[in-house]
């Protein structure tokens, strides 16, 4: 996720992480990517592709991005990548092609060894010179229309450019196919992809068999406290709090991060709310917070800003956290 603000969380960006620090973050950081690259070598089992622009499908020796652009695929021509999109850049990691790597936003801090990257300034409307000043062969963006110029300048000077919107699980399948495409790496992507997926299928299944729907909470997920901005039906954070067994009581707005009153919230009435516990600092010491139930009876579920902070490879570990943390009896059948 961006930085804090409340126009990159309208946008829906959450797939940009959170600033984490700690020992336990560090480690579960680290036990992420092991994980995930322990597996490489393994089979690839084919899934359908994310959201893909309606365009005539491409030939072999090309792809289509988020932008519709057609991009021709040669992993020579990705010796030396840019990724300022930090679901990519975890990617890259898991994928053990982090060698080819020259540069991230700073925003790129997962895993730990991607703070060693060179940082080139934001994802979003990037610098463009600082980027090609460490002589790019690929730059992968994050496609927001924000990014659209940045994309095109990239383009006229000669360097290959693919931009992956990545804001709900689906897109994060996608992105690893693409990926695996542009680095002729479709098997250790394949297997990363398969591992991230079989665990929330796993979650799902144990949740649906444990769980009956009376004792999923009702939950809300703020992620700004001025105005009240909380995650909504275009999220994957949405979707992972239904994996791990809530219900979110703002599914029905289909933004990724609708703005409400605090009145609305009061009427909702969440049981619960998720929140890293930063934020739940934040809300604690809003007056306005404060006239919200489940806040003045600190009913609060603490997320992990290092494994739910972006939808990418750690969202396996993601939804386990959750599912934990709203069903304690289950903690042993999720280890």
């Amino acid at each position: 996720m961006f930085p804090a603000c409340p126009q990159s969380v309208r946008r829906g960006s959450h797939d940009w992480p959170h600033r984490v620090t700690g020992g336990a973050a560090r480690a579960a950081r680290t036990l992420a990517v092991a994980l995930l690259v322990a597996v490489a070598g393994c089979a690839r089992s084919d899934a359908p592709p994310g959201d893909r622009p309606t365009a005539t499908r491409p030939a072999l020796d090309t792809l289509v991005d988020d932008f519709g652009a057609v991009v021709p695929v040669d992993a020579r021509a990705t010796s030396r990548i840019v990724s300022l999109n930090p679901a990519a850049t975890e990617a890259i990691y898991a994928m053990g092609e982090a060698a080819r790597l020259v540069g991230r936003s700073r925003w790129d801090e997962f895993p730990d060894a991607a703070k060693a990257l060179p940082a080139l300034g934001d994802g979003i409307r990037p610098n463009v010179e600082a980027v090609l000043a460490v002589r790019p062969t690929l730059v992968v963006l994050y496609a927001t229309g924000d990014n659209r110029a940045a994309a095109e300048a990239f383009t006229r000077a000669g360097v290959r450019t693919i931009a992956l919107r990545v804001d709900r699980i689906e897109q994060f399948a996608h992105l690893m196919d693409v990926l695996g495409r542009a680095l002729d790496a479709t098997t250790q992507a394949a297997t990363v992809r398969d591992s991230v997926l079989g665990t929330l299928d796993r979650v799902r299944a144990l949740v649906r068999r444990r769980v009956p729907d009376s004792a999923r909470p009702r939950v809300a997920w703020p992620v700004w406290v001025s105005p009240p901005l909380v995650i909504g039906a275009g999220s994957y954070m949405d979707q992972l709090l239904d994996i791990a067994g809530a219900v979110n009581v703002f599914h029905d707005l289909p933004e990724p991060s609708p703005s409400v009153s605090i009145e609305e919230l009061v009427r909702r009435a969440p049981a619960r709310l998720v929140n890293s516990a930063e934020m739940r600092e934040k809300l604690r010491a809003s007056p306005q917070w404060r006239g919200v139930p489940a806040v003045s009876a600190d009913a609060f579920v603490l997320d992990d800003p290092a494994l739910i902070g972006r939808p990418s490879v750690t969202l396996g570990m993601a939804a386990v956290h959750l599912a934990r943390q709203m069903h304690p009896a289950l903690a042993d059948s999720l280890r």
